[in-house]
């Protein structure tokens, strides 16, 4: 496949982790998903790698599109969980002076809050919505049910718009500069 384009625009650890998940291809981008949507952050790579991804293999964005779902909706649930477990201190100290709005959001929309808050693009903290769901025990059936359809919307909207539309889909992806590997700018 060779060297990705993405993964020579990031610094350290970031690049070698890319490189490796874009060889990998569609178990990759999962991967970035999963630990993106869990315990680490890799803010809007893998909507940069399932567009780079796309870009190269069209006939394989569905597949893209479906591995980035099921990666980052198992990385939600496993944040979840962690957060069922004991995270209701933690949840106040990452969400500061928003904790109790984020609470009331969570509580009061259920399904549609973590359904909006899922289909909102980086840079929204998106991660502290799925720990204050597990928190504040948001049902586990509409809690995946929300981040599925989401996901599923989001990842096949953005693998359609860089088939469609080539480097310029990386305008939809709000993040100009770290997507200029596709234009080889």
């Amino acid at each position: 496949m060779g060297e990705l384009p993405l993964a020579t625009s990031l610094n350290g650890w970031k690049q070698k982790v890319v490189a490796f998940a874009g060889g990998l291809g569609a178990p990759g981008l999962f991967l970035i998903s999963f630990l993106d949507s869990s315990v680490l952050t890799f803010p809007v790579i893998n909507d940069l790698l399932l567009i780079e991804l796309s870009i190269q293999h069209p006939a394989r964005m569905p597949l893209y599109a479906l591995m980035a779902a099921l990666g980052s909706v198992l990385g939600c649930v496993l944040l979840y969980f962690i957060a069922r477990k004991g995270g209701e201190a933690l949840f106040h100290q990452k969400a500061g002076k928003h904790a109790h709005a984020i609470r009331h959001w969570v509580e009061q929309n259920g399904f549609v809050g973590m359904l909006i808050a899922a289909l909102l693009p980086p840079p929204t903290p998106f991660k502290i919505f799925v720990f204050a769901a597990g928190v504040f025990e948001v049902p586990l059936h509409s809690y995946t049910t929300a981040i599925t359809i989401a996901r599923l919307f989001r990842y096949f909207g953005i693998g359609y718009l860089a088939i469609r539309y080539g480097a310029d889909a990386c305008d939809f992806a709000g993040d100009r500069e770290l997507c200029s590997f596709a234009s080889g700018a």
